[in-house]
């Protein structure tokens, strides 16, 4: 094949900001999608079958079984997992990846959540670290993502956040029942209710018009093009370039490197299945936290013998995604309006600032729940089958308001990705082992959250609540995976440099959540997509000085 100047692996949130920023900075690139570019006219809207359930198979790939995975539970027992069972930590497979079917929340991290060793110390049995990079550091390419991809919202309720400089660039969605709700209640209780970030169009913005306010958001494709991901954003600017060429379908097998341990390509299997080989200048892998690693680590040579960044073992350590608590409360009147997305109310004031505990995280209503994601979410004594259980569902789905968020997760060294040594997928490469268990931290913050959200609830006249607590203690990834490759100064302790740059490899870089040192209390796309910006930034400030052409 003819040299390109960068391959580009995974047209997720991350890979396709970096695909444009190279294409668009003169840079010839190759796209390498293992999915396909699935349109909203691709996925039905099937409660049983979107992101988020997967009882019927995963409507955002991975589109076969070919690529299975296997956990390693704290007893030592393990598990193959497919792609359609909920224990795979999915994330979806196509241009786009999440963006496409995500709900859309784009927070910035706060101050903090880059300073969590320095603010808290580090928890026994942790390895909770500071990044080596701040929250100054990365304000212009929170704001260059917010409005570049384009976000809506209103931050002027709550002085919990990080100074920024623009307010977002679209005003949020009109509110809805549970906002009115909710609101009041917050005040009375001291909190600083405001309107949550998103990345979604509240009025026609870049070419594209603004959401209709549908049920079905979160987990599926937006079939008006509201909601603001790669697919329709930054990719398109990349292939209207002419400098960016994408490929999807396309699995890649390794990043490969030269007598000098430089990358000089990478080998992948192709729509068709043939192994073909890319030569490039520079490699970008993006393939999110648990196959960026796993890639890394299949990437053997002499010089590499345990994998590309794995000289001191750190590649896989560090994987961490988020809990979710929170409560739901049961009204004696109708919440539901039918206005999606339904998310629309959050506070900030518990991600920082408990004592005893390190860190916190945000606490929402949530999106619109179909009546799939209320079998768990009815009152403790209802019955679970038949006709009182159908009773019981008609009483409470209109008449209740579930709110939520994501605890700060305390990272551990050995919650990890590994590859397997028997399971193969379909192209014969090791698959990814997961396993280690959550920090007991974690759920000390999550009962705290849960407790909160009740307090919450019942001030707003909720006549009964039941606490959403989450005890499970084995690896939790799925669509926040993050922390795989880690992000450092020192090359012992982390896989990739303040810029992204494989310490050991200079013309490598491992773009995605992967790299985050932590996962903050928010959803954590706003804050993949800006590194993102600010790491290509700096390797196109290096190509131009010729610091990586061959």
């Amino acid at each position: 094949m003819k040299r390109v100047n960068a391959v580009v692996i995974g047209a997720g949130a991350a890979g396709g900001i970096v695909a444009k920023e190279l294409s668009v900075a003169g840079l010839s690139v190759v796209l390498l999608e293992r999915g396909p570019w699935y349109t909203a006219s691709d996925c039905r809207k099937d409660d049983l079958r979107n992101q988020r359930t997967t009882m019927l198979g995963n409507a955002f790939g991975p589109a076969d079984e070919g690529n299975p995975r296997v956990s390693v539970d704290a007893s030592g027992a393990m598990r193959t997992w497919l792609p359609s069972e909920g224990g795979y930590q999915n994330n979806a497979a196509c241009v786009g990846g999440g963006t496409l079917s995500y709900g859309a929340q784009a927070w910035r991290y706060m101050p903090q959540d880059f300073r969590m060793r320095s603010t808290y110390g580090a928890p026994a049995g942790s390895s909770l670290e500071d990044w080596p990079i701040t929250y100054d550091d990365l304000e212009p390419f929170y704001e260059k993502a917010e409005y570049e991809i384009g976000v809506s919202g209103d931050y002027s309720g709550t002085p919990f956040h990080g100074p920024r400089r623009h307010p977002l660039p679209m005003p949020p969605l009109a509110p809805n029942r549970e906002f009115y709700i909710l609101e009041p209640a917050a005040k009375r209780l001291g909190l600083h209710p405001f309107h949550i970030p998103m990345a979604r169009n509240s009025v026609p913005y870049n070419g594209r018009g603004p959401c209709m306010r549908c049920r079905w958001c979160v987990g599926f494709a937006c079939e008006v093009d509201a909601k603001n991901g790669s697919q329709n954003t930054v990719i398109p600017t990349a292939l209207a370039s002419g400098n960016c060429e994408l490929r999807t379908e396309c699995m890649a097998k390794e990043v490969l490197t030269d007598d000098r341990g430089r990358a000089r390509g990478v080998a992948y299997f192709d729509a068709s299945g043939h192994l073909q080989e890319q030569p490039c200048d520079v490699v970008v892998v993006s393939a999110c936290a648990i196959e960026s690693a796993r890639l890394l680590l299949n990437s053997k040579s002499r010089l590499f013998p345990n994998g590309i960044g794995n000289r001191y073992d750190m590649v896989g350590r560090n994987l961490q995604g988020h809990h979710y608590t929170g409560a739901v409360g049961f009204f004696d009147y109708d919440t539901y309006d039918d206005v999606g997305p339904g998310g629309s109310i959050a506070i900030s004031d518990y991600n920082h600032g408990t004592s005893g505990l390190c860190g916190g995280g945000m606490l929402a209503n949530e999106f619109i729940r179909l009546p799939i994601h209320m079998i768990d979410r009815l009152p403790s004594a209802s019955p679970r089958w038949g006709l009182g259980h159908k009773q019981a569902m008609r009483a409470a789905y209109k008449r209740n308001i579930q709110v939520f968020g994501p605890t700060q997760q305390i990272p551990t060294a050995d919650a990890r990705v590994t590859l397997d040594p028997t399971v193969r997928d379909k192209w014969g490469m090791p698959v990814a082992r997961i396993s280690g268990n959550v920090h007991p931290h974690t759920f000390d913050i999550g009962e705290v959250q849960a407790q909160r959200a009740q307090a919450w609830l019942k001030e707003a006249g909720a006549i009964t609540t039941v606490k959403l607590s989450n005890k499970a203690t084995g690896v939790s990834a799925g669509q926040h995976q993050a922390g795989t490759c880690r992000m450092g100064n020192d090359p012992k302790g982390s896989v990739v440099d303040r810029n992204c740059r494989i310490h050991d490899v200079d013309n490598v870089f491992v773009i995605d959540g992967s790299v985050h040192v932590n996962n903050g209390g928010f959803n954590p796309v706003l804050t993949i997509m800006a590194v993102a910006y600010m790491a290509s930034a700096s390797l196109v400030q290096s190509w131009k000085g010729t610091g990586l052409k061959s």
